[in-house]
């Protein structure tokens, strides 16, 4: 690259699995190599970063691979996938109200309301991995879209003004639903893993054409910041604790279940594990209903093998 400073928006969920891209900008990774990052914080879940990417309005999103893939797969090109930037699957915690006396466990959400993010975002896409794997007989009746985390939890309570956004659950990451879990605002009545690499790397695919070099220097910056997490966890768990929604028990509890890909950028994309299988089992869960011949070309079309 040339000593031009180039500006990337990049789009972020602020949960734990944030750290990195932080740390990458503390220790200097970006200015190094001619970068200047603008953070954009996103509440509102992967559905949220799909329209950001869509509408131009940022360079790079970072969020839920499930939410991307199924919207690649649905024929949206506006954007690609660059890299898998978590290899170890997401923990679906499904929550619901802390004085819903009937809702005790997953199975009596058969036909149920489940509120939502936005359609789209994987708070929507794995309540039907759920429904399939629990092999419901009745489709949920309705999904509030409820945008923030907040929301979500209002929604289970009956706390909104407006009674139609009220749901009977919300399924959410787990260590960011477990301080309400602590607290009585909400309880757990289930689990789900991702049986995919949870969390991956996109660009617009506008930029990814027009910024190309510095896109591949954001994703090497971000590779060290992920390798300087994996060598100082202390430092992981001091951060999540004091700038993020976690405390420092919960945050080192977290760092014992993740494992960031340590090679973003430098090794070709894990195909079948990120889109062979997170795409099948969307077809099956009935989140992908085209046919498997024009699944597979637009996917191979907006998904990169190596960047």
């Amino acid at each position: 690259m040339s000593n031009e400073i180039t500006t990337l928006k990049v789009a972020y969920i602020p949960e734990h699995f944030s750290t990195p891209l932080f740390f990458a900008e503390q220790q200097g990774y970006y200015e190094s190599q001619n970068l200047k990052i603008e953070f954009v914080k996103v509440l509102e879940g992967t559905g949220r970063l799909v329209k950001l990417l869509n509408d131009g309005e940022v360079d790079i999103a970072i969020g839920l691979t499930e939410g991307f893939i199924a919207d690649l797969a649905k024929g949206n090109d506006s954007y690609k996938l660059i890299d898998t930037y978590v290899n170890s699957p997401l923990l679906w915690a499904v929550s619901t109200g802390s004085n819903r006396n009937e809702l005790t466990k997953v199975d009596q959400l058969d036909g149920k309301s489940i509120g939502v993010s936005r359609i789209g975002s994987g708070s929507y896409i794995m309540s039907f991995v759920l429904a399939h794997d629990l092999k419901f007989s009745k489709e949920f009746s309705n999904f509030p879209i409820l945008s923030t985390f907040k929301n979500l939890r209002d929604s289970v309570n009956h706390k909104l003004e407006d009674k139609e956004l009220n749901s009977d659950a919300f399924m959410w990451e787990y260590f960011t639903s477990k301080k309400y879990y602590d607290n009585g605002e909400i309880k757990q009545i289930g689990q789900i893993y991702t049986p995919w690499p949870s969390w991956v790397i996109t660009a617009n695919a506008k930029t990814l054409e027009s910024k190309n070099e510095a896109i591949k220097a954001f994703v090497s910056s971000v590779n060290k910041g992920i390798n300087y997490f994996n060598v100082n966890k202390d430092k992981a768990i001091e951060y999540i604790g004091e700038n993020l929604d976690y405390s420092k028990e919960d945050a080192g509890e977290w760092i014992k279940t993740v494992n960031f890909n340590s090679k973003v950028g430098q090794d070709e994309l894990n195909w079948e594990a990120v889109v062979g299988k997170t795409s099948e089992i969307l077809k099956i869960a009935g989140v992908l209903t085209d046919s498997d011949e024009v699944i597979s070309s637009r996917l191979e079309s907006t998904v990169l093998k190596k960047l």
